[in-house]
């Protein structure tokens, strides 16, 4: 019986008709309508990007390899890549003692707010109260840089609050904003502990997806502490200590204001950062041409640093 059924279907869809070209053309026509009104209501978005994205990007490149003191856009001469030769030469101070200080910029903010936003999202999930600590720690990121950088500046004042707890333990009094030794390292704490609250939110939503299952089955088999920490959460919080590295190490790359707020890139050159230069290239000197070349020279250790992060998270697992 049904072998009969099957044999009939069979016949009945040999003989029916097939789609004749116009079907195959009105569908054809249906399609790129389709795609047509797509491409409409994506209109707005596209100009959007267009106008403040690629416009810029590509008047960025032009004045990269252009001489250009600004305002007159007749007065643009071509370079070359003179720009690039006079940033990446020896003896340039772009390449240090700059790109040196924004690179060590990055790393201590990276490692100082990775450090503690781990420790302080473990201690959290182990708290009552969860959401009250998660919006202390977040507060200084709705706080303004310039109110955190000028805070923070009269905290590291000879006679701030920083300095008053030195003495009070018998300690002397440091020059941390003052002495070039010590300026970049100041400004990198405070960086990292005006960003350590995203990176808290962002842990302690990872230390809620790992399923609790691991946790008894390590208990169960008498798993100290130490080793849960190491080997269970630590491996299952890649996805979001990669998210946290790349956004800080971005950030750090990036940082202008906290810097032109607490040092203007002084003592000396302690604290000077590609960004500030670019800032003073352009806007001090007029030299447009080579403030657009180090904006690209930035861009291309921020893509190389970054493809870097994702390489060394990944090598272990496409998970990450």
């Amino acid at each position: 019986m049904v072998n009969a059924v099957a044999t009939q279907a069979a016949e009945r869809a040999a003989h029916s008709p097939r789609p004749t070209a116009p079907a195959v053309d009105g569908r054809g026509r249906a399609r790129r309508r389709q795609v047509l009104v797509a491409y409409l209501f994506l209109a707005p978005t596209l100009l959007f990007f267009a106008v403040f994205l690629l416009l810029p990007l590509g008047f960025a490149l032009l004045l990269s390899m252009s001489r250009w003191a600004g305002f007159d856009l007749g007065g643009i001469e071509p370079a070359g890549l003179d720009n690039f030769t006079g940033l990446l030469t020896d003896g340039s101070t772009f390449l240090t003692p700059i790109l040196t200080n924004t690179l060590l910029f990055a790393l201590g903010t990276v490692a100082l707010a990775l450090a503690g936003s781990v420790l302080v999202a473990t201690c959290i999930d182990h708290l009552r109260f969860q959401g009250l600590w998660r919006t202390l720690y977040f507060l200084p990121i709705v706080t303004t840089v310039v109110a955190v950088g000028n805070v923070w500046k009269y905290m590291y004042e000879p006679g701030g609050l920083v300095n008053g707890v030195l003495n009070a333990l018998g300690l002397g009094s440091v020059a941390f904003l003052q002495d070039p030794d010590t300026a970049l390292p100041s400004v990198v704490v405070v960086q990292a502990w005006a960003s350590v609250g995203t990176a808290i939110l962002v842990l302690t939503a990872g230390l809620k997806s790992i399923p609790q299952s691991y946790y008894e089955a390590a208990a169960l088999d008498g798993a100290g502490a130490a080793t849960v920490f190491w080997k269970i959460t630590l491996p299952l919080l890649r996805p979001s200590l990669l998210f946290v590295c790349v956004t800080q190490f971005l950030t750090g790359l990036q940082s202008f204001a906290l810097i032109i707020v607490m040092t203007r890139g002084g003592p000396g050159d302690a604290t000077d950062v590609a960004a500030l230069e670019m800032y003073r290239q352009a806007f001090s000197y007029g030299d447009w041409g080579t403030a657009s070349a180090a904006a690209f020279v930035l861009f291309l250790v921020v893509l190389l640093v970054t493809l870097g992060q994702l390489w060394f998270f990944r090598r272990g697992g496409e998970d990450a």
